[in-house]
């Protein structure tokens, strides 16, 4: 069940996807803290800490896909505002035409430092 939610965080979550489908690096760099930390089992580099290696990696994923497409399907906040899990349906194709379709789960982790820097925007 999706719940849809209008908090910093959903916003800050609805963005990220947002930046990755337009393949706007620079966008989505700007969304990260200095000291983020992203972890995907599908990058060369599971766990990717500081600004510079995440935007290493997703340079790399983005220069291999012709599109990304994501649609949550479940979108769970803790009562704080501070955590979220997110399961999306994913719809991408890579660079050579193949399609790529499945379900991801993702965690957005924030302090009150990063969610009171992303309410400015």
């Amino acid at each position: 069940m999706t719940e849809h939610t209008d908090t910093s965080l959903h916003d800050l979550v609805i963005r990220t996807f947002a930046t990755v489908e337009a393949k706007d690096l620079e966008a989505m760099m700007s969304l990260f803290a200095d000291d983020a930390v992203v972890i995907d089992p599908h990058f060369p580099t599971p766990r990717m800490q500081g600004k510079a290696a995440i935007r290493e990696g997703f340079r790399g994923a983005m220069s291999g896909m012709r599109s990304f497409g994501y649609i949550i399907v479940n979108y769970c906040e803790s009562e704080n505002g501070q955590c979220a899990a997110v399961e999306t349906a994913t719809h991408h194709v890579l660079i050579q035409g193949m399609k790529r379709t499945h379900g991801i789960m993702g965690v957005f982790l924030l302090v009150a430092r990063l969610t009171k820097r992303f309410s400015r925007k």
